[in-house]
């Protein structure tokens, strides 16, 4: 089973995409409140997938991201953003981003996606 690390500062963002990957058979899942805590959790867990947040605090979504890809070029990160933030997410995907998610977020875009991403 992948393992899946979500991470966004909002708990309930979190509990949202759990929600929706349990129900769907993916139960393996992390969790992270900010960057710094993703890049910790990335080194100890070593996850299949990344699922994170653009704005966060301590440390942003791109920030964690370049940490991430820096140490492990072949992590599978997607970002999720807000309406509005087109630029961050160009900057994401030039940073190694697999791909990106808009919120607010549809189940069936975050299992798509998630589909996409993972080997099968």
């Amino acid at each position: 089973m992948a393992k899946i690390l979500l991470v966004d500062d909002a708990a309930f963002m979190r509990m949202m995409i759990k929600d929706t990957l349990s129900k769907n058979g993916y139960t393996d899942l992390y969790e992270a409140g900010d960057g710094a805590q993703a890049v910790e959790k990335y080194d100890e867990i070593k996850p299949d997938l990344v699922i994170m947040d653009i704005t966060m605090p301590n440390m942003d979504g791109l920030e964690a991201l370049k940490a991430i890809t820096g140490k492990y070029p072949d992590a599978k990160v997607v970002m999720c953003s807000a309406m509005g933030q087109e630029a961050m997410v160009i900057e994401a995907i030039k940073l190694g981003a697999k791909d990106f998610i808009v919120k607010p977020f549809k189940p069936d875009r975050i299992l798509k996606t998630v589909s996409a991403v993972l080997p099968q």
